[in-house]
Order: C-alpha cells, then structure tokens, then sequence
C-alpha cells in the first residue's frame, strides 16, 4: 500500500503547501466574519461525540486538500487492512488488533488464519467472573479477610490506561474499596501507595506480558516480600496475586496459580491495551457490565471510523488537522485539555499513545523522513490550566493547537459548578481565536500604555470536544477516537505507528549498569567519560551512607 512517491512529492502535498502560502495569514475573524453559518457547518458528529473544528485555520479547501492527501496515502486501504488482521506492523511482523478486543461475538478476524475473537470472549468471561468473586466477596485473602484494596503493578501501558480509566469512572466504583497503581520503580511509589493498607485486604495485579519486565517485576517482588512477610507463609501469594501475562512459566515460578493468570496477545500493543485483561483492575472497580459498556463505546468509534466518509469522519478529520499543523504551520505540541477533573489523567495517556506511535524518523521502508512526524501531546484538566500555561498560548510566540473536552451533563450534584466549568470551554475557545485587537481596548477605555500589553491576538486554533456524560461507554469513545487519529497521522507520513524500537534501547543499557551501581568494590567501567563520572559519584555517595547508617 506504501506509494513509490515520498509524502512531499504528491499531488496534495505540493498542493497544500500552496495553499498554505495563501491562507496562513488570514485571521479566524475573517473567515467567521466571512461565514456566519461557519460555525454550524464545520462541526461533525459520531458514535456519540460533536466535534466543533469551525475554530482552526481552515478553509472548505483545506479539508477538500486534506482529505485527497489521505486517499493519496492509502488511509483507507490501511485502516481496512488493519481490520482485517493484516500485519500492518511490518518491523515487527505483527497484526494491530486492538479493534478486536471489542469486537462483539459473531464476528471473525482472523490472524493466520485464525480466528481471534473467540479467544478474546473467553478471556473477557474469565475477567468477569473473578471481578464478580472479588466484589462479592467469594475472593478473600490468605486469612479470610475480604479484599478491599487492588494493587495494579505494571508500567507504560500495563498502568497508564488501568490508572486513566479509574481516575475518569471512580464515580461507578464502590467507595469501600480502594484502587492503586504502582508504576515507578521509585521504592517510594510502593511505600505510598501501600503505607495505609492491610496486607491482608490487598490483592496485587501483576501486568507484565513477558513477566520480565524490570520495573513491573522489581516492584512485583517487593510487594510479594510486603505480603509474605505480614501474613507469614509463602502461601499467602496464590490469595493476594493474579497475574496479566503470556509467561505461564514465570507466574507459576512467582508463586501465582495459572488459573489465575489472564492472557493477552502480540497483536496488542501495551498502548492499546486498556481494554484487554489489562484492564482487569478497571473490571474489578466499575464492574463487568459497566467494562462492557466501555467496550461498546470503543467499539462505536471503530465502526464510526470504518465507515463514515472522511468529510465526516471525526478520528480521520482530527488526525488530518494535527498533520496540517504540525507539517504546514510547523506547530510542535497538541494541548490536550479536558474539561473534567476524572480526566486529569486523560493527557498523560494520550503522552503515550501519541508520541510513542508516531516518534518515528523512517518511513515504512526504512528511509529517512523529511518532514516533522508526531507532535508532543502535553495538557492538564481546565480550569486549573487557565491560571497555569494558558498566558502563553494566548500571547506567547508558539502556535499551540488544543483540543478542549467537555460534557453536558454534571459529574456532582454542584450543577452551577458544572455551568462555570462549560463556560470556560466555550470561552476559551472563542478567546483563543478571536482574541482582542487593539481597537476593541482603545473604545473599551483602556489606557494607551496598557494596550500593547493586553492585546490578544487570537488566530489560535482548537477542536471543541463534546459528550453528553463522562460515563463508561464516552470514555471508550474518546479512546477509540484518539487511538485512530494517531492512526490516521501515521498512515499519512507512511510510518509503523505500533512499534517502539527506541524504547528498548534505554531498558537494554540499564540492565548493563545495574550491577556497576549494585558493586560493592570498583570495577572497570566503559562508558563514555559522562556516565563514568555519574556511576562513580553515584556509588561514592551511596557507600558513604551506608557507613553512616552502619
């Protein structure tokens, strides 16, 4: 599907760059002053979310551009070959099947000629069964209490999402228990999120595919020393800890029985995982029913994406808007602003599903790219960023596109609240593009030294998100629509989204310099003279504490 011309040779490349040229200086007043209907008629709905794009940098053809560029690219083919278990990641020779995890039963796709959503069910019914023996207290702990503390230890995707996704539904899970995510390999992370708990209450999820993996099972032994420990017996483990792994060895050897160990598959990227067994922490705090209603928005979004047309289709109009920033503007960073607190963590996973997808700089078949590929996504819950970073995307000197996330409906009883809250959305929004012009604080009777102070200059461009509520089924939704944005921006600059080669780099050279920390006598070191220098200030330091406390 990759096309013998490179991204800037085509047609609709070249033809954007000169449309760019033209449009790039016109300012959001004019083309709404231009348009007065604008604002009704760039706005597009799906699977449940509107999405209001009246307020980018756009013209009628710009889409019209944008949208040829995409069949140009082959997002289409690319997106129905993914559906269909093609092993679109090419470096690593895989399936990118995470539209399978929600598939619903009766559907087939197959992967070497397997079908996988078979598998997928039965995982799920395993999921829903001991959630349902945890919540109703036919799952207690070595002692007989019952549990009413879950720990998820993992890291990347084996946390962000399980950490995400109760931050954003806590108000669907019971009170009475209590939900931790233990990532960092920071021994206070672990001190913190245990230092109130009973181990006798506590149940730990240990997410690791290979059950290798430095950080998850560092922190994975601590926590079976902590339970062991207080509760006095080896056997303790096999009532305080289940496993998400694919390394039925390596679980049994931890002390975990594999009946309890929740599988999952290489054609799932840990970035795209929420909803497998990884998500069995999720499961447990809102319940199986209200996990398959996550699944069903998900699974609306994938079908929205599959099969609306790309004028209307919101992943693919929101991932080709990015792409016009970020290679025609030269914008660097998305902002990503929910307009919950649940969501506060909303930003920090879209971190990782963006930018570890799209920091790629070679195409698909190993060539350098010239042009700028995933942005950087940074963002904090509104309002709490207006009176932090928004000074500078109002008046500073960097063009910053943000997406805004709002919801209709209250998450409290507080319903002024929530009428402040959404005022600021739409607020903001009209603020960043219209801003105020000089003019407007002269006859407002501002006073003339002030003025060049308090102009904004507006022309900065946003997509206003809206759901009904912040239930189960919106958040599948918003996930879904990001995870094929990113999609669609990759497809486009003809990169493999759902590798991550340059993570492992760092993980292969710590593992070298573990036991050069861990050395009580000096050894050889050979290293640049940088990192020389810090192992040895590092040990020197450490073995003078450990004198003092000797």
């Amino acid at each position: 599907m990759a096309e013998a011309l490179r991204l800037t040779e085509t047609p609709a490349w070249r033809a954007l760059q000169g449309h760019y040229e033209k449009i790039k200086d016109v300012h959001l007043r004019q083309l709404f002053a231009d348009d007065p209907k604008r604002g009704e008629r760039l706005t597009a709905e799906g699977a449940g979310l509107y999405l209001d794009y009246s307020k980018n940098r756009i013209t009628d053809e710009t889409i019209r551009l944008l949208i040829q560029l995409a069949a140009e690219r082959g997002v289409a083919q690319r997106r129905d070959a993914m559906f269909a278990g093609e092993k679109i990641n090419s470096t690593e020779k895989r399936a990118v099947l995470h539209v399978a995890l929600r598939a619903p039963q009766g559907t087939q796709i197959k992967v070497d000629g397997v079908d996988v959503v078979p598998e997928v069910h039965a995982v799920l019914q395993k999921m829903a069964a001991f959630s349902d023996r945890v919540l109703t207290g036919q799952w207690n702990g070595h002692t007989g209490k019952r549990i009413k503390n879950v720990i998820n230890v993992g890291i990347g995707g084996s946390y962000l999402g399980p950490e995400m996704a109760y931050a954003a539904l806590r108000t669907f899970s019971d009170p009475a228990m209590n939900f931790r995510f233990v990532a960092n390999i920071d021994g206070a992370a672990f001190v913190e999120a245990t230092a109130d708990l009973d181990p006798a209450e506590t149940l730990f999820i240990l997410s690791s595919k290979t059950f290798t993996t430095l950080e998850t099972m560092t922190n994975a032994a601590t926590a079976r020393k902590w339970i062991v420990s207080a509760l006095k017996s080896d056997a303790a483990v096999a009532k305080h800890f289940v496993a998400v792994s694919t390394n039925a060895a390596e679980v049994a050897k931890f002390g975990i029985d594999t009946a309890n160990m929740f599988g999952f598959w290489d054609w799932v990227g840990g970035r795209y995982s929420m909803d497998s067994a990884i998500g069995l922490s999720t499961m447990i705090a809102i319940g199986p029913k209200n996990f398959e209603k996550m699944l069903a928005g998900f699974r609306a979004m994938d079908e929205h994406f599959r099969i609306a047309p790309p004028e209307r289709n919101l992943p693919m109009l929101m991932g080709l808007l990015s792409i016009w920033y970020n290679n025609f503007f030269g914008a660097q960073t998305v902002g990503i602003m929910p307009y919950a607190n649940r969501l506060r963590r909303f930003p920090a996973y879209l971190q990782q599903l963006q930018m570890e997808s799209n920091g790629k700089h070679v195409d698909l078949e190993g060539r350098p790219v010239t042009y700028q590929t995933g942005p950087i996504i940074w963002g904090e819950p509104g309002t709490d960023g207006q009176h932090s970073f928004y000074q500078l995307i109002h008046q500073g000197t960097k063009l910053i596109p943000c997406d805004l996330i709002g919801f209709c409906q209250p998450l409290s009883e507080f319903a002024g609240h929530h009428d402040l809250l959404m005022s600021n959305v739409f607020a903001q929004a009209e603020a960043l593009a219209f801003g105020k012009a000089a003019a407007e604080l002269k006859e407002e009777g501002s006073p003339d030294f002030q003025i060049p102070f308090r102009v904004c200059e507006g022309n900065r461009p946003t997509n206003v998100i809206l759901a009904e509520s912040l239930t189960p089924k919106a958040l599948g939704t918003l996930v879904a629509l990001y995870e094929h944005s990113v999609f669609t921006q990759g497809a486009v600059w003809n990169i493999d989204s759902f590798d991550q080669w340059g993570v492992e780099l760092g993980k292969i050279l710590a593992r070298r310099i573990i036991p050069e920390l861990e050395s009580r006598t000096e050894t050889e070191l050979n290293h640049d003279s940088s990192t020389n220098a810090l192992i040895r200030r590092y040990r020197n330091s450490r073995g003078r504490k450990v004198l003092e406390n000797s």
